[in-house]
């Protein structure tokens, strides 16, 4: 059973969104001014305050000061933290020791050599991107006989997302710039991504 997670929510409006939809998880980007979905910690408070019981807070992070991580998790306002920067497995302990939250480390795919540092990453997840927000996909092929869940993203959207569901059977899918409109999340564009999933799953 396939999830779905809908990463990038910065409005009130993409919680009602969501909230409507019933994805697994959400996404938020914090405190990554480069990101045009950037928000706050106290947004993200505030909005996943929001959600619906069934749908899970994802912080999304860039090198972050481990503190606060830790924080946003111990208090609730997140599930899981997705980690897309240079954390190392240093990193990854040194968490572990501040929360028992889980921890996703996304890993940028360009060859099989990523796919190596992925497989032994000691993250609960991993998830795996074409870029950072690039919108497109990358060699799918390369992850023949890949060994462990993982979350896939990049590219992806209402239309192929079936495709990538028949094709790798991964524990979940990210979708972000998929769903939207004119870089604005997407109400129909989101349920239909859903949906989707969904289908797939019976």
């Amino acid at each position: 059973m396939t999830k779905i997670k809908i990463c990038g929510l910065s409005r009130e409006d993409d919680v009602e969104y969501v909230n409507e939809a019933r994805p697994d998880f959400c996404g938020f980007i914090i405190n990554y001014p480069k990101s045009k979905r950037n928000v706050s910690p106290d947004t993200v408070r505030r909005l996943s305050s929001r959600l619906s019981d069934e749908i899970l807070p994802v912080g999304v992070f860039v090198n972050e000061n481990i503190n606060l991580v830790a924080s946003l998790l111990r208090d609730g306002t997140l599930y899981a933290c997705q980690l897309h920067g240079s954390e190392d497995e240093d990193y990854i302990s040194r968490l572990r020791s501040l929360t028992d939250k889980p921890i996703i480390k996304a890993f940028r795919v360009k060859s099989r050599a990523e796919l190596e540092f992925a497989a032994v990453c000691t993250g609960d997840f991993v998830l795996l991107d074409s870029g950072a927000g690039s919108g497109v996909t990358f060699d799918w092929s390369l992850l023949s006989g890949f060994p462990r869940p993982y979350f896939l993203a990049g590219g992806l959207n209402d239309v192929n997302i079936a495709a990538a569901l028949d094709t790798l059977h991964p524990y979940a899918v990210d979708i972000s710039s998929g769903v939207e409109t004119d870089g604005v999340k997407d109400r129909d564009k989101i349920q239909r991504a859903v949906a989707a999933v969904r289908k797939n799953n019976i």
